[in-house]
């Protein structure tokens, strides 16, 4: 509650400062034939009086504008979970204009494809920005792209050269699942466990990654610090049940979630090594008398799109299908994320290129909201701001957002400030010491 109530009062204060959303953006980006784009409604709409100061369309002002759906074929699936109930505070994070089940995207801007994905963002990893969406805070089912959340976890805590034995329980997975072939009794390093995790989606490497940096709780103790670890970075509409993203009750996440997971996950070399590799080879277990055998990269991003930086596949049958990709164009990296996508007719990695496309059209600055920083929305609304980076050192990318014009200003006359009132004390405190000499 504690949390929640830290949380809440954060975001009202990032909300008063508003987001800047640039002006028109530039033509209609091209898409994958089987992805045809269609009319849309912008999503700038009139304004009150305090959303007109930053730009950003009051939410509630106008029904949500409909998203660009492609037409899917009708399929079968689980009875969907309820989700927790809608915070106001939470679908908030990152700016007004976001808190819509509907389609945000700048002034003007180009009209994005048409896709299948039931919700998608777009966002700049460098600077933040998030360029368009489509219902961003809607609650989805994760699936396989929650391992991007297990990455954002366990990768500072394990090393990589560590040989580890893979245990009985660790192989307790659903039958038919993603697996990437481990062997109880079969000892690996955790650099090939992490490979077996990004490029094939392997289930019972979730379990010994989760087990190996859950501590003395072992898998429990994972999730548990997957779940800090999301709140952290401030998606709070997250919630981890199982660290492969087998579906679990009340397990959820958004792709704006999903967007500050990603980007946490982009800014550690070794990740963006990980979510590179086209193949690995996984050795043989003479114990266990298992032959070694090559996995390849599962994510056609990394081969097809130029410029590609990786990402993660997901899919279950309630969940269908998700998405998460990075590219970089021109000295500019997005990432996308989409969440209940159906495969046809065009798959999910397609979709998110599509995506991705119409990002990179638009204009540097074009903008309708932003990712918010790690701890951001967990800090104390007391404490003080953080220090600026230093001029002309780029800032990694899980921590680069913009800060609030307001802050801009503050920050460095407050610093002018205390600079004044530190010297002004060290002259008075020499004159008294200088006295007490003579």
């Amino acid at each position: 509650m504690k949390v929640r109530l830290l949380a809440a009062t954060a975001t009202a204060v990032l909300l008063g400062t508003g987001v800047p959303v640039p002006a028109a953006a530039g033509p209609a980006a091209p898409a994958p034939a089987a992805l045809a784009l269609v009319p849309v409604a912008p999503a700038s709409v009139p304004a009150t009086a305090g959303a007109a100061a930053s730009g950003v369309p009051a939410s509630g002002a106008v029904p949500p504008a409909p998203c660009p759906k492609a037409p899917a074929p009708r399929v079968s699936r689980p009875p969907r979970p309820s989700p927790p109930p809608a915070a106001p505070s939470e679908r908030a994070v990152g700016g007004p204009a976001l808190d819509t089940a509907g389609l945000v995207v700048p002034p003007g801007a180009a009209r994005p494809p048409a896709v299948t994905a039931i919700s998608w963002l777009v966002a700049d990893l460098d600077t933040g920005e998030v360029l368009g969406g489509c219902g961003p805070h809607e609650y989805g089912t994760p699936a396989s792209v929650q391992k991007l959340l297990l990455a954002a976890t366990m990768l500072p805590r394990l090393d990589p050269r560590q040989v580890v034995t893979v245990t009985d329980g660790d192989m307790d997975i659903e039958p038919g699942s993603s697996a990437v072939g481990l062997v109880a009794g079969g000892r690996y390093r955790i650099e090939t466990v992490w490979l077996g995790l990004l490029l094939q989606s392997g289930n019972e490497a979730a379990n010994v990654l989760a087990r190996l940096g859950g501590g003395t709780d072992g898998m429990a103790g994972g999730v548990r610090a997957m779940n800090e670890e999301a709140h952290r970075l401030g998606a709070l509409q997250t919630h981890a049940v199982t660290p492969s993203g087998l579906d679990g009750r009340s397990q959820f996440t958004s792709a704006y979630d999903l967007a500050l997971i990603a980007r946490a996950c982009f800014a550690d070399p070794t990740f963006r090594r990980y979510a590179l590799t086209e193949t690995h080879r996984i050795p043989a277990q003479p114990a266990q008398r298992t032959k070694g055998f090559e996995i390849q990269n599962e994510n056609q991003l990394v081969y097809r799109y130029p410029g590609a930086l990786g990402g993660k596949t997901g899919f279950t049958d309630l969940a269908r299908h998700t998405y998460v990709g990075a590219a970089q164009r021109n000295g500019r990296r997005l990432v996308v994320t989409l969440l209940g996508a159906e495969p046809q007719p065009a798959r999910g990695w397609e979709q998110g290129a599509a995506l991705l496309d119409w990002g990179f059209s638009l204009p540097r600055g074009s903008a309708v909201g932003r990712l918010v920083e790690p701890g951001e929305l967990t800090a104390s609304a007391a404490a003080p701001p953080p220090a600026p980076a230093a001029t002309g050192d780029p800032r990694p990318a899980a921590a680069s957002g913009p800060l609030e014009d307001g802050l801009i200003v503050r920050w460095p006359v407050a610093v002018a400030v205390a600079t004044a009132v530190a010297l002004l004390g060290v002259a008075l405190l020499w004159r008294r010491r200088a006295g007490r000499r003579g």
